[in-house]
């Protein structure tokens, strides 16, 4: 049986105490989503969210860890550790940690290994920027970080791909539906040449995904859920883009 549809939120640099009632809005309005639900808060989040979740089906997940275990790394978090605090997926290789912290392929494919060495899910990242897009690179990128950032051993039980085209996070603006599928239908491709489950691999889509693209979004071939940013924020957003995941099936 293929995994279910994933609805994964990243809160990013936001959030507080205070925002946990967003979680238990979230915990009373799905019962039973229809798909997976996962939140990636700041680390320092996890443990308080994870106490309010409880028994709900809603995972947690860090936005990033270190490739060692631990060790002297100051203010870095380590697999481990997030496993140890409750979370069951980590981010690995957003377009904000590679152009933020020049974090290139193989550092995200260690950081990747790390993560499947600790039990943990990875959410590996890829995406062009607007002048890869624009000059006509962006297959090419693609295929360039896929092959430089996911390590071997990744299989669709320790590995989720995220398509995030790096001109359309926080933009407002997303690509044609035609766009989307010719990305997401290269990524399956290029991953079955090495992965032996690929096919059951999920293939998730960010970029200012919304209540309102929703549904459009998530009627695409080989698109198994999003990676949403601002909209997660909100119970009332992020619950409507769990509703049009749940109802696509």
């Amino acid at each position: 049986m293929s995994p279910r549809r994933l609805a994964a939120g990243n809160w990013k640099m936001n959030g507080d105490l205070a925002a946990l009632t967003q979680i238990d809005a979230l915990c009373d309005a799905f019962p039973d989503p229809g798909c997976d639900i996962l939140i990636c808060p700041p680390a320092l989040l996890i443990h308080p969210v994870k106490g309010r979740i409880g028994a709900h089906p809603i995972a947690l997940g860090g936005q990033d860890c270190h490739t060692r275990s631990s060790g002297a790394h100051t203010g870095d978090i380590s697999a481990v550790q997030l496993k140890d605090v409750g979370a069951d997926y980590v981010i690995v290789g957003h377009s904000e940690r590679r152009a933020d912290h020049g974090e290139t392929d193989d550092d995200i494919a260690a950081k990747a290994a790390a993560a499947h060495e600790a039990d943990l899910i990875a959410i590996i990242c890829v995406g062009e920027t607007e002048a890869q897009r624009d000059s006509g690179q962006t297959l090419e990128v693609i295929e360039t970080q896929l092959a430089g950032s996911v390590p071997p051993g990744a299989t669709a039980l320790n590995t989720v791909i995220a398509y995030e085209p790096v001109w359309a996070i926080g933009s407002g603006r997303t690509p044609t539906k035609d766009q989307i599928a010719e990305v997401h239908g290269r990524i399956r491709a290029v991953l079955a040449q090495r992965i032996r489950d690929a096919a059951d691999l999920r293939l998730l889509y960010g970029g200012s995904v919304k209540p309102s693209n929703a549904a459009e979004i998530f009627a695409i071939a080989d698109v198994d859920g999003a990676l949403v940013g601002g909209a997660s924020l909100k119970a009332d957003d992020f619950g409507a883009i769990i509703r049009a995941l749940g109802e696509a099936g």
